[in-house]
């Protein structure tokens, strides 16, 4: 249930997420795949910390975001436990982007972490309606 005053900062996260994706796409077709996977983990993230408004939560850091995420959504069912693995694998593969002058990421590669980050934006975006709806129930 959303907390009083999160419903427009979710969205507004929510938006950003979409835009992350849309700018992941754009890096894939110009052959920039680094940036296309850092962007698509980034579309994960704002998506995260869309749902974590929900709850009047947010963090300063990657790894509390991510922890509050798993705790509130993913141990309580309100989402798959694959999306989980999604986020540690995004998170995985755009730190290697980032930060490892060496690391290589094949196009098949950054496709996949695009499509998983699509994945996952989808469901929240499921779920955020979902809440806004049950809210908006409440309050008629």
């Amino acid at each position: 249930m959303p907390h009083e005053g999160s419903s427009e900062l979710s969205k507004i996260r929510l938006e950003n997420a979409s835009l992350l994706l849309n700018s992941s796409r754009m890096l894939i077709e110009i052959g920039d795949y680094k940036s296309a996977a850092n962007r698509a983990y980034y579309a994960m993230f704002a998506a995260m910390r869309s749902c974590l408004a929900l709850l009047g939560r947010d963090n300063k850091k990657h790894s509390g975001v991510i922890s509050d995420f798993r705790l509130h959504f993913i141990k309580t069912g309100k989402l798959r436990t694959e999306l989980s693995d999604i986020v540690s694998e995004l998170f995985e593969v755009r730190t290697l982007s980032d930060y490892n002058d060496f690391y290589i990421i094949s196009k098949s590669e950054v496709l996949k972490q695009l499509e998983n980050a699509e994945m996952f934006f989808c469901e929240v975006k499921e779920y955020i309606n979902i809440a806004f709806n049950r809210q908006l129930e409440k309050e008629d």
